[in-house]
């Protein structure tokens, strides 16, 4: 009986030790990871800052003479919201409650979020012209957050990563884009530049978009309902079966391949409930947007678009790029998400590159789709139909991708009076056998030779290779095969020649007429 008890005691102490460490773990004021050492935060708007603490601890933020209150509420989460802030720096965030948080080498800047797949995770290192980039990096004032690889179901309150400072030494691992990008606004402006990096490669837009945004979207519906199916049918023993035979097979096969001096297979990959997989609707939204809000930002830069010209959605790639955008608008907002995007921080893509894809591969309609989503508002879009690389999926001159991105920032974001896009279609008009393409941007439009790349569409549908004229900030199309247009068409295959321009250099967009509006407007 005394031993019984003594054991009873003896559990009940530890129990008792536990509760209190954990209660004293969660009563130290802390804040997520995106607020840490060497960060940039957002000049000239109102900068929340968010953590935790006890459940009804006070909570002082101060900052460059600033000072800011906030009380932790029942769960022990806290927001404070500093006024507006000068550019500038080093300053030193403090943020006190029953302990004290300092964050040094705070800068004061601009802000933004970098996202998407490989094309925005490529790194510098894999970019053209390293060991000169490298070289020309000492550039403290830009700084870069990478987060964490981390999908998950339901939204997260923090996630992994760090800030690094730009220097010979960290900027191989920067985003290439994202690093050019804000070398061109550091550039051109003079104030420090701070870059969230959140991408992951090969991965789909959906992913990226929150599930309940997902569902706002009629066209997804078949795309979640495959997805729930799959979850709801995964048979963990089978699949742990199933995986066993693959590494089986694998491991014959590499013997072979080494035997035969060839190449190894590709080692199959562990079973994965699909609930938990980086490409199902929400889970990088949930794992590495989530946590970021309601950082301060200036707006959002985007380079995706390869995974999804696989299958069905290549076809309504803007209704997605409106779901995103509207939803990642309504978070920073503090709202939940809507039918459709409206106004909001700015917000720009990069148009897929030339590339000579694979025959089930739809990089026209996805490229059709970044361009019809241009109808969002405060959104942008850098061509790059001139600057792939026909037989990589990841070109390396991401530089001039950096910089076509800065110039639509500098242009719409900073207001700047400069010329930032290649040619637009804004309308056409068929005129008997001839169609009349008027574009936008199209100052000093010009072709490389004879225009080429434009085709027009028969009354039976086919389509036939056209004679182009320039004519002023038109184009007029026709073909000798067709004598009643009813659409036109320009540079719409995987890695078409594109010779159209404007006084920037800048090629035009792909473009499709004919197209129902977007199901946005209708």
């Amino acid at each position: 009986m005394i031993r019984k008890e003594t054991t009873m005691r003896r559990r009940i102490s530890i129990l008792a030790a536990a509760l209190v460490t954990a209660f004293d773990a969660h009563a130290d004021v802390r804040l997520p990871a995106v607020f840490s050492d060497h960060m940039v935060l957002q000049r000239d708007a109102e900068v929340p800052v968010w953590g935790w603490a006890e459940p009804g601890e006070k909570v002082v933020v101060t900052l460059a003479g600033q000072r800011a209150e906030a009380t932790a509420d029942a769960g022990g989460a806290w927001r404070a919201k500093l006024g507006r802030l000068a550019a500038g720096g080093p300053h030193a965030l403090k943020v006190e409650g029953k302990n004290t948080v300092e964050i040094q080498d705070v800068l004061i800047g601009e802000v933004w979020l970098a996202s998407g797949q490989s094309n925005m995770a490529m790194t510098v290192n894999r970019a053209r012209d390293f060991e000169k980039e490298c070289a020309a990096s000492n550039l403290p004032q830009i700084r870069m957050f990478t987060t964490a690889r981390t999908p998950a179901r339901e939204p997260a309150k923090d996630c992994k990563g760090s800030w690094a400072i730009c220097s010979p030494e960290t900027v191989g691992g920067f985003s290439a884009t994202a690093y050019f990008f804000a070398r061109e606004i550091h550039r051109a402006l003079g104030v420090p530049v701070g870059i969230l990096n959140s991408s992951v490669g090969g991965t789909p837009i959906e992913a990226w978009t929150s599930l309940d945004a997902c569902k706002l979207k009629a066209e997804l519906k078949p795309v979640l309902e495959s997805w729930a199916s799959r979850a709801a049918t995964y048979d963990p023993v089978k699949a742990k079966a199933a995986h066993e035979k693959q590494l089986a097979a694998f491991a014959e096969r590499a013997k072979r391949t080494k035997a035969d001096g060839k190449k190894p297979p590709r080692r199959p990959k562990a079973p994965m409930n699909p609930r938990d997989d980086t490409h199902y609707p929400g889970n990088l939204f949930n794992g590495m947007i989530a946590p970021l809000v309601p950082y301060a930002i200036r707006g959002a830069i985007w380079y995706q678009g390869e995974n999804n010209t696989r299958g069905e959605t290549a076809a309504f790639y803007d209704v997605l790029l409106d779901a995103l955008i509207g939803d990642w608008r309504a978070r920073w907002d503090g709202k939940a998400p809507g039918p459709k995007a409206g106004a909001g921080f700015p917000f720009a893509w990069v148009q897929l590159p030339n590339f000579n894809a694979p025959p089930d591969r739809d990089w026209p309609a996805v490229r059709e789709g970044m361009r019809r989503a241009l109808a969002i508002p405060d959104t942008g879009m850098a061509i790059t139909l001139d600057i792939g690389d026909p037989s990589n999926i990841h070109p390396t001159n991401k530089q001039e991708v950096g910089h076509r991105l800065a110039l639509w920032a500098m242009a719409k974001a900073y207001g700047k009076n400069i010329a930032y896009s290649g040619p637009l279609l804004r309308s056409h008009e068929i005129r008997g056998n001839e169609i009349r393409l008027i574009f936008d941007h199209a100052e000093g439009l010009k072709a490389d030779g004879e225009p080429a790349g434009f085709e027009v569409r028969a009354a039976d549908g086919s389509w036939h290779k056209a004679i182009a004229k320039i004519d002023g900030d038109a184009v007029v199309v026709s073909s000798p095969d067709v004598t009643a247009p009813t659409a036109a068409r320009y540079a719409c295959s995987n890695n078409p020649a594109a010779p159209l321009s404007n006084a920037t250099g800048i090629p035009a967009s792909p473009f499709t007429t004919g197209i129902p509006a977007l199901a946005r407007d209708q």
